[in-house]
């Protein structure tokens, strides 16, 4: 009895950082004045629903609340950071899946195929994520898209005003009121028949795009940050 109630403390607890955390973001995230650039060739993959977004760690603020309320499938760290991250993102409408794709991966994944193909979601993987190194894709999220059939979508943002934390991903937080810009890149469709060393080549353009459109939407705002490519 004791176990469920110190059970219970905690689920509640950690409602209240998703709620808490939700209405933070919702209240930075309601005053930026936000442009999209280069939407037009990432509107039909987004408009049929089947996707896998990509985008780095440091990005995923105002992205995760751009694309709130659509049922998203989002790989999460199994991590305590990642169950503040993992309650936040349900709160705003999300699916999480817990795990990584660089501890016990092939289980990670496997949950990550089943929840979008059986609930047809769009999915999303943090391909340098959740511990970097930093502006590196991990091969998780190709391996994901070989399984699915479906397009990676690389996107990113930059904000005139931001705060840039210390931390490993050097974690972009934007300010109230700030001017926006969300890029999107050219989709990546892997082949299904994909061996080891093909997924290695489609690796290394996601993560030459993602650094190409990243390092674009920074320097409309004078900002560098060490270990894009």
């Amino acid at each position: 009895m004791k176990t469920d109630k110190k059970d219970e403390r905690s689920e509640l607890t950690w409602n209240f950082i998703g709620c808490l955390g939700k209405l933070f973001i919702d209240a930075v995230c309601t005053t930026l004045r936000i442009r999209l650039i280069d939407f037009d060739r990432a509107a039909p993959v987004i408009k049929s629903g089947k996707y896998i977004f990509a985008f780095w760690h440091s990005r995923i603020v105002a992205i995760s609340y751009l694309y709130k309320g659509r049922g998203t499938a989002i790989l999460v760290s199994s991590s305590k950071d990642g169950e503040i991250i993992a309650r936040i993102l349900q709160r705003q409408g999300h699916r999480t899946v817990r795990g990584s794709t660089s501890r016990h991966g092939a289980r990670a994944l496997a949950r990550l195929v089943k929840v979008i193909n059986q609930e047809n979601r769009p999915g999303v993987v943090v391909p340098d994520g959740p511990r970097g190194p930093r502006f590196k894709v991990q091969p998780g999220v190709i391996a994901l898209a070989k399984k699915t059939g479906r397009p990676i979508l690389p996107i990113t943002y930059s904000c005139k005003k931001a705060k840039v934390f210390s931390s490993w991903d050097r974690f972009l937080l934007p300010c109230p009121f700030s001017e926006c810009a969300v890029m999107y890149g050219t989709p990546l469709f892997v082949p299904t028949d994909a061996d080891t060393t093909i997924q290695d080549t489609y690796r290394r353009r996601l993560e030459a795009e993602l650094n190409r459109i990243t390092k674009i939407v920074d320097a409309y705002y004078n900002r560098t940050i060490d270990g894009q490519g």
